[in-house]
């Protein structure tokens, strides 16, 4: 197709996923990532200066905001630094690319920002990366306000569920405890994390994915997995509710979800 698509993370996972099907849909893949065709922090803004400036010449037609981090510990002690890494890469990554990337698009073009379930169910002990990708969602409707009033590029989140890949084995585990919450917070990890025999394969999830991005006309949000369900069905709940039933459902004690 000869289109040219910038994609970040793209060294494993969904990302790689991605590269995957545009290159051999013979489309060029600009893969900025940690080991990648430009081996870049996106959080380092002055890394990202000089690649954007070997970039100047380019014409994006689809720029996909992949790269991202996951985290768990409860929110009263996973250290302010951790936290604060968790938005530079989530957030103020994806904010740093597609600041540089915009003035570089096509008119027609696309911007797709790989968000999560967890950006519309909080989760207990895993609320820092929800909050993130919940900022990820609202600043991709904010941005597709603002371009499609003065462009026709077109801005929407994907929000994955359960997808089978190192994102899970990644995830950076604060299992620090105190008397408040004992063996809650390793027990809640440890219930989410043996259940991912059950998560869609990588190969269904980045054909719905794909399948997606390549629609003429972008929707806001597309949730992939089981999960499409759970939101229409929240939609009919009261919050207080969904949070009793969410909280019941995660917060285990490490002898019981350790089974």
């Amino acid at each position: 197709m000869n289109r040219t698509i910038l994609i970040t993370g793209a060294s494993s996972g969904i990302g790689l996923g991605l590269k995957e099907y545009f290159v051999n849909k013979g489309d060029k893949v600009i893969d900025i990532s940690l080991g990648g065709e430009y081996d870049c922090d996106i959080t380092d803004t002055k890394a990202l200066d000089e690649v954007f400036a070997k970039l100047q010449n380019e014409k994006i037609d689809i720029l996909i905001n992949n790269a991202g981090r996951g985290l768990s510990g409860a929110v009263e002690l996973v250290p302010e630094e951790q936290i604060r890494l968790q938005f530079d890469i989530n957030f103020f990554g994806l904010i740093n690319i597609t600041k540089r990337a915009l003035p570089l698009m096509k008119d027609d073009g696309k911007i797709i920002n790989i968000s999560s379930t967890c950006a519309l169910f909080p989760l207990p002990f895993r609320a820092y990366y929800c909050a993130s990708k919940a900022a990820v969602s609202m600043i991709t409707d904010g941005l597709r306000m603002e371009l499609s009033k003065y462009t026709h590029i077109q801005v929407a989140a994907i929000c994955p569920g359960e997808i089978k890949t190192n994102f899970t084995k990644n995830r950076v585990k604060m299992f620090e405890t105190n008397e408040r919450y004992k063996g809650t917070i390793s027990g809640s990890a440890h219930f989410i994390d043996k259940h991912e025999h059950k998560r869609m394969p990588i190969e269904k999830a980045i054909k719905k994915i794909t399948s997606f991005i390549e629609k003429k006309k972008l929707k806001p949000q597309k949730i992939i997995g089981k999960q499409k369900i759970l939101y229409f069905v929240k939609k009919f709940l009261p919050k207080s509710a969904w949070i009793k039933i969410t909280q019941k459902m995660y917060i285990r004690e490490y002898n019981e979800g350790a089974k």
